[in-house]
């Protein structure tokens, strides 16, 4: 049996209207081989929250794991920081 890391990401619940699912932006930075210039790229993941604990403005990690349904493959590790609450 092959011993594997998980591979963890931080970024930002934009969404969690829907029932153990929220949206989360993940944002990288990375040199542009040709113009050599930093480039910003984000992406959005839906992640899955078992207990509904993250809410619009957290910030969390989250792994790669098995797929829980056809778009939500990645799962909830922790809360790094609570949003704003206004």
């Amino acid at each position: 049996m092959a011993n594997h890391k998980k591979q963890f990401f931080t970024g930002k619940v934009v969404s969690d209207v829907m029932d153990k699912t929220v949206v989360v932006e993940n944002i990288r930075y990375f040199k542009h081989e040709k113009f050599h210039k930093f480039v910003r790229a984000t992406k959005k993941y839906k992640v899955h929250d078992e207990k509904n604990e993250a809410k619009n403005g957290d910030t969390i990690e989250f792994y790669l794991g098995a797929p829980k349904s056809k778009t939500k493959y990645m799962h909830l590790h922790r809360i790094v920081s609570a949003g704003v609450k206004l």
